[in-house]
C-alpha cells in the first residue's frame, strides 16, 4: 500500500513581505532625517562648542553678520525687537528664547538682546555648532 499525501509543504520562503517592510523603513528614515535638520533659513555661522542646542518649541532669535535681528526667521528692526519678543512670548507658555548669533557679531549686540531678556525674566539659550 502506497499512501501519498495530497498536501505537500514546500520549504520556500516568500520575500515579498520582507521587502515591503524594508521599503517602509527606508521611507521612514528618509523622512525623519529631513525633519531632523535645522530648518532656519537665515545664514548664521554659529560659534563652535562641545554642546549642542536644538529645540524647535522655543522662539529663535537670530542675529546675522550684518547685525540684523530676526525672530523665528522674520526680520525685526532693532528698535522693535523688545516689543515683538514680548508679544511672541506672551503667546507661548515657555519664557525661553534660543539666541542664534553669527560668530562675527559684536558682543554689544548680544548683550543688548540679553539685557532685554534679563529685564523681562526671559531665559536665553545660546545656540552653538557642534565641534
Amino acid at each position: 500500500m502506497d499512501f501519498k499525501t495530497r498536501n505537500k509543504i514546500t520549504p520556500n520562503f516568500n520575500m515579498s513581505s520582507m521587502t515591503d517592510v524594508v521599503f517602509l523603513l527606508l521611507i521612514f528614515f528618509m523622512i525623519a532625517s529631513t525633519l531632523a535638520k535645522n530648518l532656519n533659513t537665515i545664514d548664521v555661522k554659529l560659534p563652535q562648542a562641545k554642546g549642542k542646542s536644538e529645540n524647535r518649541e522655543n522662539i529663535s532669535v537670530s542675529i546675522d553678520s550684518k547685525n540684523r535681528f530676526y525672530i523665528d526667521g522674520q526680520f525685526v528692526s532693532k528698535k522693535n525687537i523688545k516689543d515683538e519678543l514680548i508679544t511672541k512670548l506672551s503667546k507661548s507658555n515657555k519664557r525661553v528664547i534660543i539666541l542664534r548669533s553669527d560668530s562675527k557679531v559684536p558682543i554689544k549686540e548680544i548683550v543688548y538682546l540679553m539685557d532685554i531678556a534679563n529685564k523681562n525674566s526671559i531665559k536665553v539659550v545660546l545656540a552653538v555648532k557642534e565641534k
